[in-house]
């Protein structure tokens, strides 16, 4: 996609679209983690996309999948209006095939909504919605990664930092078992990670709101707290982002807005038996 200023810009919903394209395997047939990359002498961990969440998973642990733009944050909306929402890595036939096993809506892409088909990874188009009973979002990069992430999973966004960190605490996450925040990412068009200022932000202010424990935590979590802290305006940087200037211009700014309301919800999508309900009413 080609801004109005002459930029070229990744179009993040290209991903989700291209259909066809399968998903990557599971790292987990690779070569062990070196100890050292695997931060598993801290109790609380950070690392990106899904292969740091394949690597750095454990399934005695939390792992808190952090996508701001949009997918966590479109979980948030749906989940507090009462929809059970299943993860899926693409959307094709193995995510339509998901959602009429479970007798779920299948979400459109972005720019595919209709007023037949108005439910889509938007945040903003799923709060206008109808709310149905279950659906499943697919994306490549949050969705993803909480489809096969072992473990207890949460969904964490900005709109929900504070409350997933009040849940993961009285769960004894970080404490007394291991805690790993996975920042998703973007994706380049080769398929590789790009990392992403909003969801590095969004995993500093969960790990903000944790308090001062960083004598348990990883170099990498620390560094996430401390780019939240340093932020003298979060929201902003996250609208002047690469992603939120990009979401902006393709005439999705409500989205953006949505997603930088910080603390605004109270719910914890947590994901269990394959799909994520709120966990203040639903404890594990």
């Amino acid at each position: 996609m080609r801004a109005s200023s002459g930029r070229t810009l990744y179009r993040r919903t290209s991903l989700v679209e291209r259909s066809a394209r399968p998903p990557a395997r599971s790292s987990r047939s690779v070569t062990p983690v070196p100890a050292d990359w695997s931060q598993q002498d801290h109790l609380v961990r950070c690392e990106w996309g899904p292969v740091g969440a394949a690597r750095l998973g454990c399934a005695d642990g939390a792992l808190v999948v952090v996508d701001v733009l949009s997918f966590t944050t479109s979980v948030d909306i749906a989940v507090r209006r009462g929809t059970q929402v299943y993860p899926a890595g693409w959307r094709d036939g193995t995510a339509q095939a998901l959602a009429t096993r479970e007798h779920a809506v299948l979400a459109a892409g972005r720019r595919e909504a209709s007023a037949d088909h108005p439910w889509t990874l938007s945040p903003t188009a799923l709060r206008a919605a109808p709310a149905v009973r279950r659906l499943v979002l697919a994306s490549p990069n949050g969705s993803a990664i909480a489809a096969a992430a072992p473990g207890v999973v949460v969904a964490a966004c900005l709109r929900n930092a504070a409350a997933v960190a009040a849940w993961v605490q009285e769960q004894g996450y970080g404490s007394r078992r291991p805690l790993l925040v996975v920042p998703a990412g973007e994706r380049w068009p080769d398929g590789s990670l790009r990392p992403a200022v909003e969801d590095l932000l969004g995993a500093g202010a969960l790990l903000s709101a944790l308090g001062d424990q960083s004598r348990r935590w990883s170099v990498e979590a620390v560094l996430a707290r401390s780019a939240f802290l340093a932020a003298s305006d979060p929201a902003d940087l996250v609208r002047r982002s690469a992603s939120g200037c990009e979401l902006v211009e393709s005439g999705f700014a409500t989205d953006v807005e949505l997603a930088i309301e910080i603390d605004a919800s109270a719910t914890v999508p947590l994901l269990q038996e394959g799909r994520f309900t709120d966990a203040q009413q639903s404890p594990p």
